[in-house]
């Protein structure tokens, strides 16, 4: 049976073993379980009951990354978006007046849609339609993001009027536990420990209760909102723009954290190409429906994945191992409270350094390469949107193509997509 499954995930190819495997799941767990907790605070503004939707969160990255893992076997685990989450309640049920009942049927409606996309093959024709400079920029900007996230969490940066970001203060304890990890995490990594990370992250965890700064204390079990949502209410509203705003922001983000993710563990191709591509996206599709029948926003791929890659996972056995976790977490949820985000963030950091190696196979001497790649790489950490940075590189590379004389260089679809891109963005800043 063991023999078997090593077959089946590929471990002699990929040059992996359960060990490596387990750990870089629980690295990557580790890395993305806030949103245990802070998926709950956010959908209970929309006015849904926050214990419910936290075991909802649960059950839903744990069903949909294991079925990543075990359908697709790629090292990506899933849970509800952040983002997405925000845009279901600030946009749609208190921007719009929506019912969350309604606004989760337009978030089934969005993923069928998906699945439809996916069995026409037209999600697989705009991830291979991706210019080759773009895959590494959104890696490397993805890495930027990443690490500006583990920043933003450590305390190590804070928002400002002035100048939007500074310094944050950096004699604070929180500050201090982030920093001392990220130096000692750092030297474990320069040292070649292959599970460096994961060793990092439970170091903090322990130094954070040891010294008091971890909060314990999740909410009570509840029964999930299993089949609360209002499909009919959403074909009669009519919301086709908010099932749009869905679809497109969940399309571009999975694309952009699987380009990552894959890109980081040398899982795509020589010509391009992502094995079993058809099989993610189903995966994805399936995820979102699920999300919503369960008492969520919608479900996506998560870039924190990269953390278990960069802890040395390349098989769905770390996505299987991720969602076993949160499976678990039901029921221990003032132990999963216990860990900070300043344990979790110098490793977000260091994952970020890794990926930014992708840049070095960007043409910098081909500025119609160059350029794309930059816009892409710098608007990702800068509008906090993986979508707008993919968006943005995409538009830039078939305007400078057709300038320069070289547009046949560029695939029909590609001036399709970008067409629809940048009638997005007119319709963005119209408001």
């Amino acid at each position: 049976m063991r023999r078997a499954a090593e077959v089946y995930f590929a471990f002699d190819e990929l040059g992996t073993t359960w060990a490596r495997e387990i750990a870089a799941g629980f690295t990557t767990f580790l890395t993305m379980a806030y949103i245990i907790f802070v998926n709950p605070s956010i959908l209970a503004d929309a006015g849904m009951p926050a214990a419910a939707v936290m075991t909802a969160t649960c059950l839903s990255a744990g069903f949909t990354s294991i079925l990543m893992g075990a359908v697709a076997r790629y090292p990506v685990a899933m849970a509800p978006g952040m983002g997405l989450n925000a845009y279901f309640t600030y946009g749609v049920v208190k921007g719009m007046g929506v019912s969350w009942q309604v606004a989760l049927g337009a978030v089934f409606l969005s993923g069928a849609l998906f699945l439809v996309l996916t069995a026409l093959g037209v999600r697989r024709w705009i991830v291979e339609s991706i210019p080759r400079p773009l895959y590494a920029a959104v890696a490397a900007g993805i890495g930027l993001f990443i690490a500006l996230i583990g920043m933003k969490n450590a305390g190590i940066v804070v928002a400002s009027p002035a100048t939007a970001l500074t310094l944050g203060n950096l004699r604070t304890p929180a500050v201090a536990l982030a920093a001392v990890t990220l130096l000692v995490t750092a030297a474990l990594l320069v040292r070649s420990v292959r599970a460096a990370i994961l060793i990092g992250v439970v170091g903090a965890v322990i130094g954070a209760n040891v010294f008091g700064l971890a909060q314990g204390g999740g909410a009570a079990v509840a029964a999930p909102l299993w089949m609360q949502l209002d499909i009919a209410g959403a074909l009669r509203l009519g919301l086709v723009e908010i099932v749009f705003a869905f679809l497109f922001v969940d399309l571009f983000d999975n694309l952009g954290t699987l380009l990552a993710v894959a890109q980081r563990a040398k899982l795509i191709g020589a010509d391009g190409s992502i094995p079993r591509i058809n099989r993610i996206l189903a995966a994805d599709s399936v995820a979102t429906m699920a999300g919503s029948l369960l008492g969520t926003s919608t479900v996506v791929s998560y870039i924190e994945s990269a953390a278990g890659v960069a802890a040395g996972g390349r098989s769905g056995v770390v996505a299987i191992v991720t969602g076993l976790l949160f499976f678990a977490s039901i029921f221990v949820t003032p132990l999963v409270g216990a860990i900070p985000a300043a344990a979790t963030a110098p490793a977000l950091i260091l994952v970020g350094v890794l990926m930014m190696s992708h840049a070095a196979a960007i043409d910098w001497d081909d500025l119609s390469h160059a350029i794309p790649a930059f816009l892409t790489m710098a608007a990702i950490p800068y509008t906090f949107s993986i979508a707008n940075g993919l968006s943005l590189g995409f538009i830039a590379y078939a305007v400078l193509k057709v300038l320069t004389g070289r547009g046949r260089e560029v695939s029909w679809f590609v001036y399709v997509l970008s067409a629809v891109l940048l009638a997005r963005f007119c319709y963005l800043g119209s408001g």
